[in-house]
């Protein structure tokens, strides 16, 4: 009886941490808080790098409050931000699947290979990141893209895969009967 009490106590489903970011939602956490946070540090961190009003971070901190907080003066940034990121985190989530499965059955035959096929599935994982978040928003018009960018996708996922393989094909090179004297030694 005592484990059925604590079950109910402590919540089903998430239990106090989903209690906790109901709340953070509901209190704005996650549509202002977390992004003006977000564009204040990168607007400052750009500003004190390229130091376009010298060393003075007093001004670069009031330039970045004022962005971040003009960012949020409409739900174009938090509305953006709510779509992009569930989108961005899936696509690592299948990148990091497939280095997994790379690393198992590949092991460190040809790296370069690898590596390129990674970065490939990562652009076509970008562009599908943010297609698929324009389409949401309504950033794209027209019928022929709507209907084909399935298409468009799968031509450049192709040329894509095809220069990683041309790319790792061309890089390697046999071995001069001299190089092969010399190795084995």
């Amino acid at each position: 009886m005592l484990d059925f009490i604590a079950l109910q106590f402590g919540g089903f489903y998430g239990g106090t941490v989903g209690n906790l970011l109901a709340y953070w939602e509901q209190a704005g956490v996650f549509s202002y808080v977390l992004p003006f946070l977000l564009i204040f540090a990168i607007v400052f961190g750009v500003l004190s790098r390229i130091q376009i009003f010298g060393d003075n971070k007093g001004l670069n901190t009031v330039v970045s409050l004022v962005i971040g907080l003009l960012a949020l003066q409409f739900d174009l940034v938090p509305v953006f931000f709510s779509e992009i990121f569930p989108r961005v985190g899936v696509a690592l989530s299948v990148i990091l699947a497939l280095a997994i499965l790379i690393g198992i059955f590949a092991g460190n035959r040809d790296e370069k290979i690898f590596n390129y096929l990674l970065l490939a599935v990562g652009i076509i994982s970008f562009i599908v990141v943010l297609v698929k978040t324009a389409g949401y928003l309504g950033w794209y018009s027209g019928y022929w893209w709507s209907a084909h960018w399935p298409e468009v996708l799968a031509v450049l996922g192709f040329f894509a895969v095809l220069g990683a393989v041309v790319m790792g094909v061309s890089g390697r090179r046999p071995k001069s009967p001299l190089e092969q004297l010399t190795s084995t030694r």
